[in-house]
């Protein structure tokens, strides 16, 4: 069943529906890690409810914020918040397959590509492969390398290309995004806790620059059970 929920972010809200897929902190960690320069067009791959297009209107300077869908009541979910929110002039969604989004939307027609990607490969733990949290937890419809070699092809050259995904797959990342010729940038890894193994991994990744990757420091998501960081708390309002 539907709800509104509100992202305590310039007064926007959002649709969701808990027996479909609800957003998560990697989505909310994804737009803190996004660098859009003004005025830049941008596509959200695998948008789902609309997230992050919703999270970058607020948190940059974007130009237009394309996105793409390919589940079409979370499309149609994701058009109606942009409508709620007023910003149907900014925000695109679009309801497609991301192996097609060059065809769609043109080569070479974006400067920034964000994408929170299904993370679990192949058909490992799959239930039932038409449920939509399935779609969006498995590579039901994509692989990791369709994400890839699509931002390769509509990413203008320099554009760059921001993830989140998860740290166990985090060598086969790196090495099919430089096979696709987007250069790894910056990464930053996710705690839960300090003394925790990692369980995020934000990527930057650039069409055609040069080798040479900043490792970030830690984010921490809790200090204490029940307790955001400092961090957390100052810079995503947690």
């Amino acid at each position: 069943m539907e709800r509104l929920d509100d992202l305590q972010l310039c007064g926007l809200k959002i649709l969701q529906d808990p027996e479909r897929f609800c957003f998560g902190m990697d989505a909310v960690l994804l737009s803190g890690f996004v660098q859009v320069p003004d005025g830049a067009p941008v596509l959200d791959m695998c948008t789902g409810t609309g997230i992050l297009p919703l999270l970058m209107s607020a948190k940059t300077k974007a130009g237009q914020i394309s996105a793409i869908e390919i589940q079409p009541e979370s499309a149609d979910m994701a058009r109606r918040s942009v409508e709620l929110n007023h910003l149907s002039d900014r925000i695109r969604i679009v309801t497609g397959d991301i192996k097609e989004a060059d065809r769609l939307f043109g080569a070479a027609s974006f400067a920034v590509v964000t994408c929170n990607p299904p993370y679990i490969a192949g058909g490992k733990g799959l239930q039932n492969p038409e449920a939509p949290k399935a779609i969006a937890r498995h590579e039901v419809f994509c692989t990791f390398r369709d994400v890839a070699e699509q931002s390769a092809k509509l990413l203008t050259p320099g554009g760059k290309l921001f993830l989140v995904h998860r740290p166990d797959r985090l060598s086969e990342l790196l090495v099919t995004l430089t096979e696709c010729r987007l250069e790894p940038k910056r990464l930053r890894v996710v705690y839960p806790f300090a003394d925790k193994a990692p369980n995020m991994v934000l990527i930057e990744a650039a069409r055609g620059g040069r080798p040479g990757m900043t490792v970030e420091k830690p984010l921490i998501i809790y200090d204490a059970p029940g307790r955001y960081s400092e961090e957390i708390r100052r810079d995503y309002g947690f």
